[in-house]
């Protein structure tokens, strides 16, 4: 009998698709709260700003594809850049940065580390320089150039 199984199939969707939006939107809810709980507790702690030394770099690139309608294909590039610092306790912590901060800063930089909860709020180098004058080392005077 053709009519049931027609019946059977809108019974079904009729029944899933209500359950799987469901899902869908409580994954996005569950996502929006999590964000917005971390945001709270990082707003909650204090700004800190301790030595630290940065101990490695490292980026994540995600690529994304669409097909249009007209057979041409478009992609989108993003990257999120990370530094990870370890500070005097030995503790390392990672935090994302902007790619112009990220473009500043070299692994084995010395320096402030600024930062509140998992937000990082900024990093001031050590002047190499300074620091070898200090400690006495030899280094040719540039302002007479």
């Amino acid at each position: 009998m053709p009519g049931e199984t027609s019946f059977w199939m809108f019974d079904f969707f009729g029944k899933v698709m209500p359950i799987f939006f469901v899902v869908i939107i409580g994954i996005i809810i569950l996502s929006a709260g999590r964000g917005l709980l971390q945001w709270g507790r990082n707003n909650k702690q204090p700004v800190l700003t301790v030595d630290s030394r940065i101990v490695s770099k490292r980026t994540e690139i995600n690529q994304h594809h669409h097909h249009e309608p007209n057979d041409h294909m478009t992609s989108h590039t993003n990257t999120t850049y990370f530094i990870t610092f370890e500070v005097e306790s030995g503790d390392r912590m990672e935090f994302t940065v902007n790619g112009q901060q990220y473009g500043l800063c070299a692994e084995g930089d010395s320096g402030r580390l600024t930062f509140q909860g998992t937000r990082f709020k900024g990093f001031e180098r050590n002047m190499r320089f300074a620091r070898e004058a200090q400690s006495g080392a030899r280094y040719r005077d540039y302002e007479h150039f």
